[in-house]
């Protein structure tokens, strides 16, 4: 499996692509290539969260169960799709709150990699998903690939801020340290609970009061209306 990532991602994570777990993966991957299955998103892109938000510069963690399921739409970070795609719910719930948190406009664009070049890692927690088959993939290994990912961040840096959104996300609380880092947690975006925590939970205004405290830029949420 080709493991395109940024190079300090590469350093801080060498160790993981050896383990049993990583190599369990691959081979699953290569098992379901081999048997024609189609497999979201495509290879290149599997890692691209750690490919467009380097290490040392991540500043805010987005975390999302696995990747869109239908054509064309994951491209490797978290609730984002790539332009000209149609944004999903979930994503068109994320815009309705950043609109009510800061006034932000609703882009036309549901392509999120201006977060991620500004620091924000949007994670999936599973980083693969076969066509048309959500959660087809959550338990050939990924989950201890990213659970080691946040125990890394959590670990090796300070301050980050930590957007759990649903229960899935919030159980990943216990690899967070929350002596050291900030942990926002509120209802899942989806349609079927966004109306219970997600809409008013103002994640995005409250990110950028934490980065501020620590001297740090704040996040430009606004996206591209064109």
């Amino acid at each position: 499996m080709d493991v395109k990532m940024e190079a300090s991602w590469k350093n801080v994570l060498e160790k993981e692509f050896s383990r049993p777990y990583f190599l369990q993966v691959a081979a699953h991957l290569k098992t379901e290539k081999a048997t024609n299955a189609i497999i979201f998103p495509p290879g290149n892109l599997i890692f691209n969260a750690f490919h467009k938000t380097p290490f040392d510069k991540v500043k805010v963690v987005i975390l999302g169960q696995d990747p869109y399921h239908g054509p064309g739409q994951a491209h490797g970070l978290s609730f984002s799709v790539p332009e000209g795609v149609k944004p999903p719910p979930s994503l068109v719930n994320i815009f309705k709150e950043l609109k009510s948190d800061i006034g932000m406009t609703i882009p036309k664009t549901g392509n999120l990699s201006l977060w991620a070049d500004q620091g924000v890692l949007l994670l999936n927690a599973v980083l693969t998903v076969r066509a048309n088959e959500p959660a087809s993939h959550a338990k050939i290994g990924w989950m201890d690939f990213t659970n080691n990912v946040i125990q890394k961040i959590s670990n090796e840096k300070n301050g980050i801020v930590f957007l759990l959104w649903g229960k899935f996300a919030h159980d990943k609380q216990i690899f967070i340290d929350a002596t050291k880092h900030h942990i926002l947690k509120a209802a899942h975006p989806s349609p079927f609970s966004a109306d219970k925590g997600f809409f008013g939970c103002k994640h995005f205004s409250k990110t950028n009061e934490l980065l501020m405290q620590q001297g740090l830029d704040p996040i430009n949420w606004q996206l591209p209306q064109e």
